[in-house]
């Protein structure tokens, strides 16, 4: 038998109201008219460059959070550690953040009295350093054949000063500046290490429930992989930096703890670090004694030997997997994007990708 002719077939029916109801039914749905597209297009593109702009302003910020995410997830197996010890989290966060505190501290202990010491005995030495050059005749030629004095005044007006105070106001600018970042950046690493476990379960939370499992055994040894080159690389930088103060005091260069600072932070930036920290030490050698110099010339290339194909093999390669090209162009574009921090998070970033790739991406390509 036919349907009456004024009652609607049950296909046609608008699908129930599944909100609360406090806010009465919703309305008809929009008509798509070519006017109502384009204006949804142009707005779309307004807001995809609005973010645009925002990320670019904001720059400088995300990578300190980037960099205190980085050092977070680094230091939480510490953070397990005290836990499954015994320890209160909160205790254990204090615990792990004092450490950290006291380490910079003691980095800036070892390197601003050097420092400090070193530009007094300049300013010291200045005046008889000038005497010497007055009484010497091949300098006074030369002041008088290019007529330096007259040069000299002629460049300290007012212009000069200005630019020179504007040089100190940089200089200052730059040193609080630089106070700034690490300050922001121990306290963001501080509070990720607070509420690392929340962080880590709203992020999974966000992950349909149908693959939440996976991603969460992915994202956990993605995490695991992180931690572990952080204190791989952390004890092959302490190792690198002892090795150097034992060779300084040996030598008898001077400041060696400021020299074994300096190879240990630099050690910590993949492939170039260590090089770099062993070309400062070797020119402070020179600058000391032409024997010292060749000393520590033969004792990085030594250590930088035994560090390559001894020390890092045996530390690293059984927690983080990384094939050396794709380290040595991570590194670099890493450096080329946003600097010293792209380095350092560039290995890890490469383990987490050839994770992805070898449990998710090779698989279903395998399939198809």
């Amino acid at each position: 038998m036919a349907a009456p002719s004024g009652d609607a077939p049950e296909a046609l029916d608008p699908p129930p109201v599944t909100g609360s109801g406090r806010f009465g039914p919703p309305g008809r749905p929009l008509r798509r008219n070519s006017f109502l597209l384009g204006f949804t297009g142009a707005l779309g593109v307004l807001l995809a460059y609005t973010l645009y702009l925002g990320i670019r302003n904001a720059a400088g910020i995300l990578v300190l959070v980037l960099i205190a995410l980085f050092l977070a997830v680094g230091l939480y197996p510490a953070v397990a550690r005290l836990r499954r010890w015994g320890l209160p989290h909160g205790l254990s966060v204090a615990l792990v953040a004092l450490a950290v505190l006291l380490l910079l501290c003691g980095g800036v202990v070892a390197l601003v009295p050097p420092i400090v010491t070193q530009s007094g005995q300049f300013i010291e030495q200045l005046p008889t350093l000038l005497e010497e050059l007055r009484r010497s005749e091949t300098v006074n030629n030369l002041v008088e054949r290019y007529d330096l004095v007259q040069r000299v005044q002629g460049a300290v007006n007012a212009e000069t000063v200005s630019r020179a105070l504007g040089g100190v106001l940089g200089g200052a600018q730059l040193i609080f500046g630089t106070i700034f970042r690490i300050l922001t950046v121990l306290v963001l690493t501080i509070y990720f290490l607070a509420y690392f476990d929340r962080l880590r379960a709203l992020g999974y939370a966000l992950v349909p429930r149908s693959r939440r499992e996976r991603v969460q055994l992915i994202g956990d040894e993605i995490l695991a992989k992180v931690g572990a080159y952080m204190v791989g690389a952390l004890c092959i930088a302490v190792l690198a930096g002892l090795s150097t103060f034992i060779f300084a005091l040996i030598v008898g260069l001077a400041y060696p703890m400021a020299l074994a600072v300096v190879v240990a932070v630099t050690d910590l930036i993949p492939q170039i670090g260590a090089t770099l920290g062993a070309l400062i030490v070797t020119l402070v050698g020179f600058a000391t004694d032409l024997s010292a110099g060749i000393a520590c010339l033969v004792f990085f290339l030594v250590y930088q030997q035994v560090e390559n194909y001894l020390i890092y093999p045996k530390v690293m390669r059984r927690s983080v997997h990384v094939n050396e090209v794709a380290a040595l162009l991570a590194a670099l574009l890493g450096v080329a994007l946003i600097g010293v921090v792209g380095a350092l998070i560039a290995i890890p970033t490469v383990a987490a990708i050839q994770l992805i790739l070898r449990e998710v991406v090779l698989p279903r390509q395998q399939t198809r």
